[in-house]
């Protein structure tokens, strides 16, 4: 299972240490407390907006570019995923014949699953 603050975490980490920056100055120009960016950097919590913000703010980085990688990590991490993992074989439900005499044509209803129906009219 792909977890989002996990991925989250690790982009932010390495924005900091692209930066050269340890953990305690982020937080504090953030003004969130050293213990509670950590679990937030390691994916153990998951982080606000408002939090993310003021994160973003202290790393001098768009929130837009923070998602931006983010969502290339997530994109990355599912193909991955699904190489691993066999593709399942869609179910389709088995209709049987269906045979309707003596009511007209516009008055006939027919709901099916949202799956592809073949419907031949005879």
């Amino acid at each position: 299972m792909i977890l989002l603050r996990r991925l989250l975490g690790d982009v932010l980490r390495r924005q900091r240490q692209r930066q050269g920056r340890t953990l305690r100055e982020v937080s504090s120009s953030a003004r969130v407390s050293l213990g509670y960016l950590s679990e937030v950097e390691r994916g153990q919590k998951e982080a606000s907006s408002e939090l993310l913000s003021a994160i973003c703010d202290a790393l001098d980085v768009r929130m837009s570019e923070l998602m931006r990688e983010v969502s290339d990590e997530l994109a990355l991490a599912e193909l991955a995923q699904s190489a691993t993992e066999p593709v399942p074989t869609p179910v389709r439900p088995m209709l049987g014949s269906v045979s309707v005499t003596g009511v007209p044509p516009e008055r006939v209803t027919i709901k099916a699953p949202a799956e592809a129906v073949d419907v031949v009219a005879a």
